[in-house]
Formats: C-alpha cells, structure tokens, sequence
C-alpha cells in the first residue's frame, strides 16, 4: 500500500487477473495484463529479444522512404546518408535509455510519466505519444494501401480493411504474442534485404545513367532537414520502448536493455534509409514500396513480389504493436481522469475503438502520403522532444530511478494530479521550439525563415525542456519521498514473492 493510504488496486496495481474456470484456449492466450504492474512470477522476457524487435520494427518499405527525404530537397547520396545515419543515431539514443524504466518499474512508459507531470497531468504528453500511435498506422496503411493498388489493382478498401484487422488481433493477443510474431518475420525478412542489398553493392541491379541534377549537392537546410526526420523517426519510439520490455526481469542489467534497443532500432533504420537514398538518386525512386519491387525485379522476376507481400505483412505486425501501445496510453488517460480496471475487455474495447479511427481515417486521407509523413514527423519530434526531456532528466539525474509505484495509481500520491515542474517544462521547451517550427508545406516560423529553412526547432525544445526541468528542480529531494518509496517497495517486494 502506498504511503498515503488512498491508492486503490487498480491501474498501476498489484491485481492478481481473475480466474475463470472453463475459458476457452483461444480466449486464455489473451494477455490479462494492460497498465497494471507486472509481478516478477510473470517476467519471463529475454533481453536478447529486445534486438531483434526493434530492429524488425524499423525493418519496414516505410523506413527506406526515409532515405527519400534529403534527395527530395536535392541532397547527394553521401550528404543524405551521413545525415540519416547522425539523426537515426541521435533519436535513439533517447529511446532506448527509456527502454531500461520497464523492466525496473514493471509499468509501461507513460504510466511512469505521471511521475513528472502528476497523475491527472500526464494527458498532456500522452496526446502526442497517442497522436504517434495512431498517425504511423493511418500512413502505414494507406501507403500499402496505395501501393498493391499501383502494382496489381488490388482494392484499397479491401487492403485497408484487412491490414486493419489483422493489426488489430495480434494487439488483443498482447506482448508475447507481439514478440513471437516480431522474431518470425525477423529471420523471413533477414535474408531477403540482404539479398537486395548485396545486389545493389555488386551493381546487380542495373539502371540508367543518372543525371548530375538527380545526384543532388549539398546544403545545410537539407542536411538538417533530413537529420530531423531520421532523428524523429526513431525518437518516435521513446513513448512506448518500455512496454516491451516490462516484462523482463528486474535484475536485468540496464546497460544489456540499453544497447540491444539501440543497436537493433539504429542499425536497420540506418540500412534501410542508405538503400532508400541510393533508390532515390539512383533510381528517381519515390515510393518506398515501388522501389522495393523494381529493384527486387531487376535481380530476379517475382522477388519484387515476394517483397512487397512480405513488406505488407511486416507492417501489419508494426500496425499491431502501434495498436498495443496506442491501447496502454489510451488506457493511461482515462483512467487519469476517471479511474478504471484495467481488464481484458477494456483492452480488446480500446483496441477497436483504435482500429476504427484510424480506418476511417485512412480512408478519407487524401494528398501524397509520403509527403504527409514527412510533415507527421517533423510535428511529432516538435511534441516528444519536450517530454522525452523531462521524463530522462527525471529519472537518470533527479530520482535515478527510485520511484513509488503504488502512488502512481492516485492523484492522491507522492506525486500529486499535476506535475507543476514537468507540466511547465513541457510548455516552456514547445513554446520556445515555435518560431523555429519548419513543417514543409504548412507552415514556417520567423527564425525558421531566418534560418534559410533550417530546421532547428527540435535542439531548441529538447534544451529548454530540460534546462528548465532541472532549474525547477533545484529545491527537490529525493528524500521527500523516501517513505513513500520504501511503502511501495515493501508493498511490491510481498507481490512478487508469491510464487
């Protein structure tokens, strides 16, 4: 029990899942756990799946039309690599750091949250991790969507409608469930991209001349440009790392979770977005998915096939895992305004509710997609970039990881309904990023402009988030909350020695 005595168990809690005599297998695989705590008798996670997961998750035609962004804007191969690379490098940084706080909290990422920004406070950041969730499943669908319909007339409807349910059964199913299905097409899709790969690096694939215009120069507004999309791209990532990693046991050493994120989210980004922009400058290539079964067909006929129904597959289980998150923040922000009990029902109830809005939405998107995602990423680097600030500098500098966990469940805990520190670090780094917004074809503010269209708005928000977090800090104690801590601790430590 928390130190306040209000919290009840449910969110954040110890609940043991109900047990119903009789339930059906197929019914029983359904994961019981949502935003509760998951005691050590059901950490079964293996750090070495961690890898291999987020480096399927990048594994996707949607990452090599990251490699189309710097070309666009007349960047050379060499220039948009070396700026992909530095940006994907930088964005998961922040990412993986937020892997290790599963697997020592138990929680998922944005239940943790409420520790900065208070129980009721953390709608605020959850708005931009759901606006995440949601977007990269509309773009992801529509995109697929698009391009069986380009390559073989398929019903975008129909391709729509079946990416959508079977995004949406693979999250009702839940983590294990997720990572099985991650570690299956990990080894189908290895093998194949190397395969591309290889061909491109042996001059297999065979092309035309490009022009000295399609090869593209060098300028700082492109270079930055295309730095800020790789960075998002994986810095996108950083709401919901932790989801996949509560399960693992807290022993589990923070550096082994640190580094199989890193490296397996940063090194097929990085892989896919070099192959992206050599289709992009070698091939005049614009669409992820086109490109991939062009280039498939000139090493073989019918590879680019394969790719391309492969390609959908994987996307639909990146769609699942979207879902699965979108459901835990969700989740986390109703019951931040009225608390809930985080059942197996609500689970599959959020999960369609999901999967309804973004079907309608795909559907009724209009204009090019991969120009849409272009935008989507710039925005979503402005809205993470602030409260990825706060939520590291509190947890690895400020509270180095001691939290009550039980006091998570209630506005009435250690933690407060809002978080006035994280709350106006939050709006302060946003506020000061505005005038450097750069958001292609919408919009450009006054120092953006300044800036010759150099996109510095991120570096601005990210700097001032934390600056300002640790300036309103300057007070805090971490032994302010000591009793509440060894409360909950304790409270956990009984939990988790039933066996």
């Amino acid at each position: 029990m928390c130190c306040c005595g209000r919290c009840s168990p449910t969110t954040v809690t110890t609940r043991e899942p109900r047990r119903v005599r009789a339930t059906p297998r197929i019914v029983a695989a359904v994961e019981v756990r949502s935003i509760d705590y998951v005691p050590a008798r059901e950490r079964h996670g293996r750090v070495t799946d961690q890898g291999p997961f987020w480096f399927l998750g990048n594994f996707v035609f949607v990452t090599v039309a990251l490699g189309f962004v710097g070309p666009s804007l007349h960047l050379s191969l060499t220039y948009t690599v070396i700026a992909g690379t530095l940006g994907i490098l930088f964005g998961t940084v922040f990412a993986a750091f937020h892997a290790s706080q599963g697997a020592e909290l138990g929680l998922p990422q944005m239940i943790q949250s409420r520790a900065q920004f208070g129980y009721r406070g953390v709608v605020v950041p959850l708005v931009g991790a759901l606006l995440t969730y949601v977007g990269f499943n509309v773009i992801d669908t529509v995109l697929v969507a698009q391009g069986l319909h380009d390559a073989w007339g398929l019903d975008k409807l129909m391709v729509t409608a079946v990416m959508t349910l079977g995004a949406s059964a693979l999250a009702i199913w839940g983590h294990d469930w997720l990572h099985a299905a991650y570690r299956i097409l990990f080894w189908i899709n290895l093998p194949l991209f190397i395969l591309i790969s290889a061909a491109v690096l042996a001059g297999g694939v065979h092309i035309a001349r490009p022009s000295a215009q399609a090869l593209g120069g060098f300028s700082w507004a492109a270079f930055l440009t295309q730095f800020a999309a790789a960075a998002s791209y994986n810095l996108s990532y950083a709401p919901y790392v932790s989801d996949y990693s509560r399960y693992l046991p807290r022993t589990t050493s923070r550096a082994e979770i640190i580094g199989h994120v890193f490296a397996g989210a940063a090194l097929s980004a990085i892989w896919l977005l070099w192959l992206g922009a050599w289709l992009a400058t070698r091939m005049g290539a614009t669409d992820g998915l086109g490109a991939l079964m062009r280039a498939g067909d000139l090493i073989f006929k019918g590879l680019g096939a394969v790719l391309a129904l492969l390609s959908a597959v994987t996307l639909t289980a990146a769609m699942a895992v979207n879902a699965y998150s979108g459901m835990l923040t969700a989740v986390t922000g109703v019951d931040s305004v009225r608390a809930v009990r985080p059942t197996r029902r609500l689970r599959i109830v959020v999960i369609l509710v999901l999967a309804l809005a973004w079907f309608l939405v795909s559907i009724s998107l209009r204009g090019d997609p991969a120009a849409v995602l272009g935008g989507f990423l710039v925005v979503l680097l402005y809205l993470l970039a602030p409260w990825t600030a706060v939520n590291l500098v509190d947890y690895f500098l400020m509270r180095k990881g001691r939290y009550a966990v039980l006091d998570l469940a209630s506005a009435d805990g250690v933690y407060g309904a809002y978080g006035a520190r994280g709350l106006i670090a939050y709006f302060v780094g946003l506020a000061a990023s505005v005038p450097f917004f750069v958001i292609p074809g919408v919009w450009t503010g006054p120092l953006g402009r300044r800036l010759a269209g150099v996109d510095l708005a991120w570096l601005v928000s990210l700097t001032v988030a934390a600056l300002t977090y640790v300036a309103a800090s300057v007070t805090f104690s971490i032994e302010a909350e000591a009793a509440a801590i060894a409360a909950s601790d304790a409270a956990l430590a009984e939990i988790d020695a039933v066996v």
